[in-house]
């Protein structure tokens, strides 16, 4: 029988650390606009692991992660106006704002499941950005500035901007990875796992599945709020036209694209919302197709049906299986 070790919590941040490293060696040899890519693709994948978390491992459908995000990304936006915080204070408090936020809501929302929780986040995405345009000190429809300003002391004049943009939302990505990794695989995971396969079984082995759910709930928003900040820095701006219904449907394709089910997912995921669309952007724009606006969607699509259709659970899911199958005895 095969026995497969899981890496140790050790283990998991020794490896942050070396891929930390490469990005910031990394960093030096591309220009400014692929570090602004990689940017990018950091503040998807985090929003990307919320999905995940909560309806990869705790089974609760959403279709407003979104709004979460606004909520994270608004908090930043006010205590750096008004408080003028260190900007890493600002990034825990969108985090602790948006699992306030999520937690009320999961409480709120404990009984509903399936459909009626995916239309209940929902209306959450179509609510908080209207909420923002109408609320004078959330600025309107134009919006709050979000400036994580230079990196500090001697690098200053050394760090670009774009840089010092990539290391924040890398590092917040990582840290992210490694925490989301470790929930997964501790007894709280486990039980989000029971849940989600079966709740009354769940129930009967002495787990509490509204507890459960809640949890589930909280923690999601939490990500969620990170990916918030995370993306309003890319843009310098807070703003309800940054998070409406589109955003909670493109980090819900993404995490089908890479695999509901799994962490390492979220990454190729992320990339493929970021970085394809680029791709056939720049290509069609090149031959002079004039389709430049509808094509990198339809691909996206294309690629989410051929998913669907060949790899329900992910492309993640469907190597894993090939890694063990090999694994096994003839």
């Amino acid at each position: 029988m095969h026995v497969v070790h899981k890496p140790s919590t050790g283990k998991r941040i020794t490896l942050a650390l070396f891929i930390a490293l490469i990005l910031f060696v990394a960093s030096n040899f591309v220009d400014e606009y692929r570090i602004f890519q990689g940017a990018q693709v950091a503040a998807y994948l985090v929003g990307i692991i919320s999905i995940v978390l909560l309806t990869g491992f705790s089974g609760q459908i959403t279709l407003g992660q979104g709004a979460f995000m606004a909520v994270g990304a608004y908090s930043a936006a006010i205590v750096v106006q008004e408080f003028a915080l260190p900007i890493w204070l600002t990034f825990f408090i969108a985090v602790i704002a948006a699992a306030l936020f999520g937690a009320i809501i999961g409480i709120s929302a404990g009984r509903l499941s399936g459909p009626y929780l995916a239309g209940a986040t929902l209306a959450f995405a179509v609510g908080i950005p209207a909420l923002a345009n109408a609320i004078p000190i959330l600025g309107g429809e134009q919006g709050l500035s979000f400036d994580i300003g230079f990196a500090p002391g001697k690098y200053a004049d050394t760090v670009s901007p774009y840089k010092w943009l990539f290391w924040i939302c890398a590092l917040c990505a990582i840290i992210a990875v490694v925490i989301a990794v470790n929930l997964t695989s501790s007894g709280m995971g486990r039980e989000w796992r029971a849940v989600r396969a079966h709740e009354t079984a769940a129930a009967l082995s002495g787990i509490n599945p509204a507890r459960s759910k809640v949890l589930a709930f909280t923690v999601s928003s939490g990500f969620a709020g990170l990916a918030g900040v995370s993306f309003s820095a890319t843009v310098g701006l807070v703003s309800p036209s940054g998070f409406t219904l589109s955003l909670s449907f493109l980090l819900l394709t993404g995490a089908i694209l890479g695999g509901i089910s799994h962490i390492s997912g979220a990454l190729g995921g992320a990339f493929i919302i970021v970085i394809i669309p680029t791709i056939f952007e720049a290509w069609t724009e090149e031959a002079s197709l004039g389709v430049a606006t509808y094509l990198p969607g339809i691909i996206v699509s294309a690629l989410l049906l051929l998913s669907i259709a060949l790899a329900p659970e992910g492309p993640s899911e469907a190597l894993h299986k090939l890694r063990h199958r090999g694994h096994r005895k003839p």
